[in-house]
């Protein structure tokens, strides 16, 4: 990558330090900061660059941009002040924890003409692009129907619950091979260990498209991410958990009623869809550098953000 951007990490946690580390190896890392300045220091140490503090990463005309890996609930207030103050932004997810604070850090960027992109990373997937390619080349006919699991046991956290720290990921991926937000919404929240929502079914229904449904637990007794594009002539499944380049798979099927007004069905064996193995995380900043540099608009936008807090809201 030519000239690469001044990005700075606002954020030294554990996906902070994952965006720092993979900055730094793009040559673009130019600082870092953190509430905690000895932590900051730290990383800022092991990967080459110079600590700073907030204020001062606002104020620093040289820094093109910043990446947020904050707590949800401080994103709209820092996200603001740097847009306004010039710099581009890409938000870890979720975007906001309500729709109002998400319509404000949208409509400032647009205010403010900057780059306002969300980390959805698995948009960025090798294993996602391959399945997108196979329905742009007609592999399945059009699609029909969308379907996630995104299952395990862990990831008890106070200030999430199992629908907002894991859902996002799966709406992005839906949203990405939809026309805009869907008409109707659906979600049933489960509470297994009382209180929060360690389980959720989604419905989702888009208008001249397809129907998708995601089911999200952090209370399952088996880990799953299955990712399933059902189309008119066969499904797409990624199967996350599969070894390269194993990930992704076409089942031909077809269901029709024969002569006689009976149901008949066939399938056939999984095909390999090819997908080589890849980092998102670097192709989603590598993404994100180029829309600073260009102005084009990511492929996991603020609006996109936005759409999934919408969705996500619906819970009741």
């Amino acid at each position: 990558m030519s000239d690469p951007p001044p990005v700075a990490v606002i954020g030294c946690g554990q996906w902070g330090r994952n965006h720092v580390r993979t900055l730094a190896g793009l040559g673009t890392l130019a600082a870092v900061a953190d509430r905690h300045p000895e932590r900051a220091a730290a990383l800022a140490k092991e990967h080459g660059t110079r600590p700073a503090t907030v204020e001062a990463l606002i104020a620093d005309t040289k820094i093109e941009a910043l990446v947020l890996a904050l707590p949800a609930e401080e994103n709209t207030a820092l996200a603001c002040t740097a847009l306004e103050a010039g710099k581009h932004v890409l938000v870890e997810k979720p975007i906001a924890l309500t729709v109002a604070d998400a319509e404000t850090m949208v409509a400032t960027a647009r205010k403010c003409s900057r780059v306002l992109m969300v980390g959805h990373v698995l948009r960025y997937h090798n294993a996602f692009r391959a399945l997108v390619a196979a329905i742009d080349a007609g592999r399945i006919g059009r699609v029909r129907h969308i379907q996630s699991h995104r299952l395990g046991f862990g990831k008890f956290y106070d200030r999430f619950d199992a629908l907002w720290d894991l859902a996002p990921h799966d709406l992005s991926l839906v949203l990405s091979l939809t026309d805009g937000a869907p008409q109707s919404v659906d979600v049933r929240p489960v509470s297994v260990t009382g209180g929060q929502t360690d389980m959720a079914h989604l419905h989702l229904d888009f208008a001249d498209g397809p129907t998708a449904h995601v089911f999200v637990s952090r209370h399952s007794a088996y880990a799953e991410r299955r990712f399933a594009v059902t189309g008119e002539t066969g499904t797409l499944v990624w199967d996350d958990l599969a070894d390269w380049p194993d990930k992704v798979h076409l089942i031909a099927h077809s269901v029709r009623r024969g002569d006689d007004g009976r149901w008949e069905q066939d399938k056939g064996e999984p095909e390999a869809i090819d997908a080589q193995p890849g980092m998102a995380l670097t192709d989603e900043l590598v993404h994100f550098l180029d829309c600073v540099r260009t102005g084009a608009t990511p492929l996991s936008a603020g609006t996109q953000g936005l759409d999934v807090v919408r969705i996500l809201s619906k819970a009741p």
